[in-house]
């Protein structure tokens, strides 16, 4: 269950989620991790039932990290893997540019490139938060609740990103330049780098470099019953000079070539089951 957030939230928010057993049940029957592909944003998840979240920084990573029930997800640029309970529920938000000092009081690129657990930021207001959602009587109510507790944390005086860094963004996803972008913004160079970085976690290039990533997988979706659309053709449309290029981006970014993605069990563009070890070779 997905759905927007609360107006006041809007301009930091980007939507709500939640998971039941019965869901993951039905999604993942067999398969023991998922890889999650960079979106270059940030997500706060929490967990309600089940183990503590486990994540595996790569392909070969057999212990993993243990994160606790609680974690904020920093952007990234680089795949990686994560437990899938067969019976587990969960909760979380993805959070806007700007959201991490809003409501976690640090610069987004402070918690870039890692998963850092809810209580190193929150202490024991993480753990409360988390005994109040599960006193909730149904999911709906649980994602009303939450969005009132991170009402409740909103810095005073806090505002979305700055109207610069938010068309830079737009121009970005849609394949502008750097050069461009910074020139557009009226700052100068090194300003426009650190700003956008701080809002956002990523900079502006590698930013791009994940929106036409994420370009070439929304391409990558839409052969419905149709036949799938050529691998090349998808690489020209997204933006790469050429197939060596678009294939070794895509395996930096996802852990796989376009044709293993293309034969994954893919349910989420950005959520793919895989076998512990995923992909050997």
């Amino acid at each position: 269950m997905q759905q927007a957030p609360l107006p006041l939230l809007a301009g930091f928010i980007r939507s709500v989620w939640t998971s039941t057993p019965e869901q993951a049940g039905q999604t993942h029957t067999k398969e023991t991790r998922e890889f999650i592909l960079p979106t270059g944003e940030m997500h706060l998840v929490i967990r309600l039932s089940g183990p503590p979240i486990c994540i595996f920084e790569h392909t070969r990573d057999a212990a993993g990290q243990n994160l606790g029930y609680a974690v904020v997800g920093g952007a990234r640029a680089a795949f990686y893997a994560k437990d899938v309970p067969g019976a587990s529920q969960a909760i979380g938000v993805q959070l806007l540019p700007g959201a991490a000092q809003a409501l976690l009081g640090m610069p987004a690129d402070e918690l870039a490139g890692r998963h850092t657990r809810l209580d190193d930021l929150w202490g024991h207001s993480a753990a409360c938060m988390r005994e109040q959602l599960l006193a909730m009587a149904s999911p709906a109510d649980r994602m009303h609740l939450i969005q009132t507790l991170l009402l409740a944390r909103l810095r005073p005086a806090s505002a979305p990103a700055h109207p610069a860094i938010t068309r830079a963004l737009a121009k970005l996803k849609a394949g502008g330049s750097v050069r461009d972008t910074v020139m557009q913004s009226g700052y100068s160079h090194r300003h426009f780098i650190r700003q956008f970085s701080q809002a956002v976690g990523l900079p502006p290039k590698l930013y791009g470099r994940v929106q036409r990533f994420q370009h070439a997988l929304g391409l990558m979706q839409r052969s419905g019953t149709l036949q799938a659309p050529r691998l090349p053709d998808v690489a020209l449309d997204a933006g790469y000079s050429d197939q060596p290029h678009f294939n070794r981006e895509f395996r930096q970014f996802s852990g796989l070539t376009p044709e293993q993605y293309r034969r994954a069990p893919v349910v989420s563009p950005n959520h793919v089951p895989v076998h512990a070890p995923p992909f050997a070779g």
